[in-house]
Parts: C-alpha cells; structure tokens; sequence
C-alpha cells in the first residue's frame, strides 16, 4: 500500500477523534461554561449538522481546486476549529469552533476516498478505501479514550490541542506523501450533480443511512442499556465502547478485502447478519458476557459495510465521484441522527432501554432489501456495466509513488 494512504490514515484518525471524544467531555465542558449538559449537547449535534451540510458545501467550493491542495484546505480548516474550541473564552466560541471543525469532516472523507481509490490498481480500491477509514476506527480504541483521559485528568482544553496537533501532523503528511494527482479531463460540476440521476447512487446512499443506521440506533443508547440492563457500573462503559471499537477496526479491514473480491455478497453478509445481531441484542442486553461480545459484533458488521458502500458510490458515479463520494460521508451522519430519533422515541414510548435494538434491526434489514434491490436492477441493466468499467478505468489509473 503506498504510503500516502498512512497521511489519510492520520488525518481520518484525528477527525475520528475530535467528532466522538466530546461524548465523554460534556460534563467537564457544561461546567466550565455554566450551561446544562443538554445544552452542551449541541457540541454533538452542531457537529454532525455541520458534517452533513458541510460535505457538499466544501466539496463544491473545492471542483476547481487538485484535490491535493483541498485535502490541505480541509486539514487547515480542521485544525484551526480543534484550536479554537481549546481556547473559547465562551461556550458560543466553542460552538463555533466545532461546527468550523466539521467542515472538514465530510469533504475530506468523500476526497479522500476518492485519493485513495486512484492510488491503487482498481482490483484494490476498496482496500486502499478501508486503509484510510482505520484511522477513522482506530480513533474509537485508541484517540477516544486516551482523549477522554486527559480532558478528564487535565482539562478539556488540552485535549482539542492535542487533536490540532494531529491535524498539522495529518497536514504535514499530505504534503508529503500524497501525490498531485490530475484531476480528470472535462469534469465540471455539472457532471458531479449528475451522478445523482443514477438509481444506484442514490440506492447506495440509502443503503449508507439504513444500515449504519442501525448501528448507532443501539450504540447511541449503550449507556443506560449497559447500566439499567445488563447490570455494568458506570465505568465500564468505556471498555465497552472501546470493544466496539476494535470491532469496528476488523470489520472494516474485512470490508474492504472482500469488497475487492465481491462486493454485493459483502454487503449481503454484512447487512443481513447485522439486523439478526442487532435483534439479539434485546436478549443478549441482559447478560454482561453475551453483550459484551455481542457489541464487539455490532462494530464488526456495521463497519463491514463501510468500503463496500462507498466503492460502490465511486464505482457508479464513475468520472464524477468526488461529490457523490462526500455526500454519501454524509449520509453516515443522517444515518446517526435518524437512528437516534427513532431509538429515543421508542425509548420514550415505555418499550424500554433495548427497544433501540428492534429499530436498528428494522433499519438494517430494510438496507438489506434495497440491496437486493440494487443487484436486481443492475442485472437488468447489464449494458451500463462496461460503460461503467471503462469510465472507471479512464479516470482512475493507479498512480506509483
């Protein structure tokens, strides 16, 4: 694997880092700034706005910018809202701060999906996909809790400035490592927009937000699960989440090995044994083992999903893929906040702390039906394959560095 994908690594991990360390900090932050935790809580959902707003936004403003020198851009943008969320003399500052920080999120995802597929032979794209979205996952076993420890032990401020500083290391290795790749001949932005005429784009899309959807309709509620349900102190649930994040990390680099191999199986397996775990969470919630190990699952298969679905959005919006690859990053996060609406809402209805686990299960297996339904119509259309391969082979040849 060429060293450039280590430099999207970096960047992918400080970016892993910064969106969910703040989880753990709220406390510490609301107090600082005499606000209420709720309140405080629109770090997180000010966040994720920004990442689904912020994807198309940069990756629009950056169609005539190499995307070298964007990947730079966005890193830039990263580290100077790290830095101003470790200094706001107010919580607002603060707020600013991370919505400044998530511009980057979306487009440097979508781009850097894009970098990575063209540095490899096309037999290995997912692959090189699943090697820089490790540093997103790594970021969840290692960056969270280490990140939370320190916000803990010596403030929260030093925390956003040791995540800057993994921004200007993500910078540095950009510079660096990543090559000036030439951007294709004729793309305009138009043909950008374009790609979301093709039903499978948008049938991907769909995909990306029902099935990792379902993922985070059980994560988001883990606290109260494990504690009320399964029985863990409070404390525990750091381990639990960093076993899901190495469950995250293995099915993730399945994902993209076997994406390269064969794609819709991967997808068939990964989704449809998502929303069987998902629905034995409601039982395996109430043992501490049987969770435990069924978490773990959760990360594994959720993540499993990722390289496919996002090759197969470059896959079909051949020539044009950087927007459509930045859009699908947001649909990640609708995917988040969609899951957690229907998770409290059940939650609220009295149907108790594992009833987030019957929605995620619902969610995953209705991606697993439009994928079906995407195979089923690309079979029916078997002309636009080749086109589709040939554009393909056109626009990404790999490039040696």
């Amino acid at each position: 694997m060429p060293l450039a994908l280590l430099a999207l690594a970096i960047g992918a991990f400080g970016i892993g880092t910064t969106e969910f360390v703040i989880m753990g900090l709220l406390p510490q932050v609301a107090g600082d700034f005499g606000v209420s935790i709720p309140t405080a809580g629109f770090l997180v959902t000010g966040y994720a706005l920004g990442v689904m707003l912020g994807a198309p936004l940069m990756t629009v403003l950056g169609t005539r910018i190499p995307r070298k020198r964007m990947l730079m851009v966005l890193m830039g943008f990263f580290i100077v809202g790290n830095l101003l969320s470790a200094v706001a003399p107010v919580f607002a500052v603060m707020l600013i701060g991370r919505v400044v920080a998530s511009l980057a999120h979306g487009a440097f995802f979508g781009i850097g999906s894009v970098v990575a597929a063209e540095l490899v032979a096309p037999a290995k794209k997912a692959g090189a996909i699943a090697m820089m979205f490790t540093g997103l996952t790594v970021a969840n076993v290692v960056g969270v809790p280490l990140g939370t420890l320190i916000g803990q032990s010596v403030g929260w401020r030093v925390t956003f400035a040791v995540v800057a500083a993994l921004g200007v290391l993500g910078l540095a290795g950009i510079a660096k490592l990543v090559p000036d790749l030439p951007k294709p001949e004729g793309v305009r932005l138009r043909h950008e927009v374009a790609a979301f005429k093709n039903v499978q784009v948008l049938l991907a899309m769909a995909m990306t937000v029902l099935g990792f959807g379902g993922v985070f309709a059980a994560i988001t509620y883990i606290t109260p699960m494990m504690t009320h349900v399964a029985g863990f102190a409070e404390g525990s649930v750091t381990w639990l989440l960093v076993l899901f994040g190495l469950g995250m990390v293995g099915g993730n680099l399945v994902g993209g090995k076997f994406a390269d191999r064969a794609l819709m199986p991967m997808l068939y397996v990964s989704l449809g044994a998502l929303a069987l775990v998902l629905g034995l969470f409601t039982v395996t919630a109430h043992h501490k083992v049987l969770a435990a190990i069924t978490i773990a699952l959760i990360g594994a298969l959720g993540f499993a999903t990722v390289p496919p679905l996002q090759k197969r959005v470059l896959d079909h919006a051949s020539g044009a893929p950087t927007l459509a690859s930045a859009v699908n990053i947001g649909a990640f996060n609708a995917g988040n906040a969609l899951s957690a609406w229907l998770g409290g809402l059940v939650i609220s209805a009295g149907l108790g702390y594992t009833a987030p686990n019957w929605v995620g299960a619902v969610l995953a297996a209705s991606a697993l039906v439009l994928a079906i339904l995407s195979a089923f119509l690309e079979r029916r259309t078997p002309a636009q394959v080749p086109a589709a391969a040939a554009a393909e082979e056109r626009h990404a040849e790999p490039v040696h560095i």
